[in-house]
């Protein structure tokens, strides 16, 4: 029997972008056949994954996971929402959001992580698979392109990370997912309550910033050239003008900045002021939402099916 060397596995890997697993027992079925292998793969389904690599990948979940003073939050792309409610795709996510509490936002070391209970496929040891390997098994089992599009941790000294989903499919598993920073030394049941609530006023208010103190300066200064056109065309002296643009900008704050937000919970108080009541201080936040900002492709489903039928 052909000897079935590291190398040769990655080759066929890069090939194919099936997972080394399946590579390395497409070669031990094919004697070291390279093409034969390619093959192999083709006629058993696992080669796919790298041919669905362009597809625009625009639904999927949101997964969070928390743990003592950290919390994680990541976003799992597939093609279609039917694939959200797959439970082998529900568990990925999962995995992957829990994997982010130790290896941190970077999605690239998130991808090059070791998949929990893998063995190294090559040398059969229990060094492991990547998540990406994972990922591209998991492509090639449900046929559709997937994609692990972005990752975010907050961590804090002595308080909590709480966590919000919205319209969730499991627990931890959503559409709209929020982690919410508090420090304080209030019982942790007290903070987890609060960070939640605050968590459900994020997912529906948007915020963009935390505090004044955090508003990108550029954007501010957008704001305020638009509020200043506005406000000169009333014709009204340069004094009148600058008062009216300060108030606009106030106002501005009060949409865009979570402290400065009136609590969606009793739609009066100020976030901040419901914050410093419980006595805790609010570090940061955030606020992923399925598919935002991703261009869905707009498809023409009759032209579809006339061009499945005359084969083009």
């Amino acid at each position: 029997m052909a000897e079935i060397t590291a190398a040769m596995v990655r080759d066929l890997r890069e090939k194919t972008g099936a997972g080394m697993m399946d590579c390395k027992k497409a070669l031990a079925e094919s004697g070291g056949d390279m093409e034969a292998a390619v093959d192999w793969l083709r006629k058993k389904g696992l080669s796919a994954a790298a041919k669905k690599s362009g597809r625009i990948a625009a639904e999927g979940l949101i997964g969070v996971a928390t743990g003592p003073n950290v919390g994680a939050m990541v976003e799992v792309n597939a093609e279609t929402d039917f694939v959200a409610r797959n439970e082998l795709f529900q568990n990925f996510v999962a995995k992957v959001a829990e994997l982010a509490l130790s290896v941190g936002e970077d999605v690239e070391a998130l991808k090059a992580a070791t998949w929990p209970g893998s063995v190294d496929l090559v040398e059969e040891t229990t060094k492991a698979n990547t998540v990406q390997d994972e990922l591209t098994r998991l492509i090639a089992t449900i046929g559709e392109n997937m994609t692990i599009r972005r990752a975010r941790v907050l961590r804090v000294n002595e308080g909590v990370v709480a966590s919000y989903v919205h319209n969730a499919v499991k627990p931890g598993l959503g559409k709209i997912g929020v982690l919410v920073a508090l420090e304080g030394r209030s019982e942790a049941e007290v903070m987890l309550n609060l960070g939640r609530q605050i968590g459900m006023h994020v997912a529906a208010a948007r915020p963009e910033f935390l505090d004044i103190a955090g508003v990108d300066p550029a954007a501010l200064e957008r704001e305020r050239a638009v509020l200043t056109e506005q406000a000169a065309a009333s014709g009204k002296p340069p004094a009148v003008i600058e008062k009216m643009v300060e108030g606009r900008i106030r106002k501005f704050y009060e949409e865009v900045v979570l402290l400065e937000q009136v609590w969606v919970h009793d739609g009066e108080s100020r976030v901040k002021a419901v914050v410093q009541k419980a006595g805790a201080t609010c570090t940061g936040f955030a606020r992923f939402q399925l598919g935002e900002g991703i261009e869905k492709r707009q498809t023409d489903f009759a032209a579809e099916v006339a061009a499945a039928v005359s084969g083009g």
